[in-house]
């Protein structure tokens, strides 16, 4: 597929964003970039992007502006703000969401964008922090036809793997049942772990048996052993953010009227996990917040 031409214009240089943006710039795009922490702005700097000091000041500058921001409060401001995106990006313009936020938002977030003839794409991505990193990204994307192709290039700059779900906001619908079972999978994980330990079992031979029968999942198989069972409880993924989207989740299930208990009683968990201090740790840490509670120590791996 041919590169795009457009100026690009990234919000949000989190512990995702960063490694986004700056695959993008590897890609020769043209990028200005805008953060409150001016730390991964400066990092962007190095590799040949712009800054830019507002969201209106990225909008200006651009004629694609992409967002990567912590949720639905942050997202509606940058985009729908008086000083913000749409407010002040170029005619024929487009904006892409990748944030993980409520399906209502990304409604309205849609209509708005139309009302002013800007394109719109909700591109919620999937996947960890170290696949950012590395341009390895999964993506779930709502778009139109066209504007699918418009960022096709930035995604695949971004990611290794392209969903195109359907129109604006499947994207945004599929990532929160994406997110649904990868969080609860940490629960349900930390749990199983810590009665492994309580019952004094050797971790490499429960693991064995685990990833020998249906009972694993890819949170146990490929994200726990490079997480919290070797030792690393660095956010990834923070607890505080898997809470929001738990809570997210929630709120979307009732708007749709569908009982999801395991997802009210989860959320609850890292509830706990979070008033105990837990928040900022990766949400692998669920094993050790679990552990905690029941008094014994957490497993790791040998070596």
């Amino acid at each position: 597929m041919s590169e795009s031409r457009d100026k690009i214009g990234f919000i949000g240089l989190g512990r995702m964003g960063r490694g986004m943006a700056s695959s993008i710039r590897r890609k020769q795009h043209p990028l200005t970039v805008h953060d409150i922490a001016p730390g991964p702005v400066a990092a962007l700097e190095e590799l040949g992007a712009a800054s830019a000091g507002s969201a209106a000041a990225v909008a200006q500058a651009s004629d694609v502006v992409l967002t990567m921001l912590p949720g639905p409060k942050e997202v509606q401001s940058s985009i729908l703000g008086t000083d913000g995106i749409l407010a002040n990006i170029k005619p024929g313009g487009l904006v892409m969401d990748m944030s993980t936020v409520d399906p209502e938002t990304t409604d309205a977030l849609a209509a708005a964008c139309a009302e002013r003839g800007i394109g719109f794409v909700d591109a919620p991505v999937g996947r960890l922090a170290w696949h950012a990193d590395r341009g390895e990204s999964l993506f779930m994307v709502g778009a139109s036809d066209a504007d699918f192709a418009r960022v096709s290039p930035l995604l695949e700059a971004m990611g290794s793997t392209i969903h195109h779900c359907g129109g604006p906001g499947t994207g945004t619908r599929t990532k929160l049942v994406n997110n649904y079972l990868a969080i609860i999978l940490c629960q349900l994980n930390a749990e199983a772990l810590s009665l492994s330990a309580a019952f004094g079992l050797d971790l490499e031979k429960t693991l064995e048996v685990l990833h020998g029968t249906t009972a694993t999942n890819g949170q146990l198989k490929v994200n726990w052993p490079n997480k919290v069972l070797a030792g690393d409880t660095e956010p990834g993924f923070a607890i505080d953010l898997a809470h929001k989207d738990l809570s997210l989740i929630v709120q979307a299930a009732n708007a749709a009227k569908v009982t999801l208990p395991v997802a009210a009683i989860t959320r609850e968990a890292f509830s706990s996990a979070r008033g105990r201090g837990w928040g900022q740790k990766d949400f692998s840490a669920m094993l050790d917040a679990q552990c905690e509670l029941a008094g014994i120590k957490p497993p790791r791996l040998k070596g």
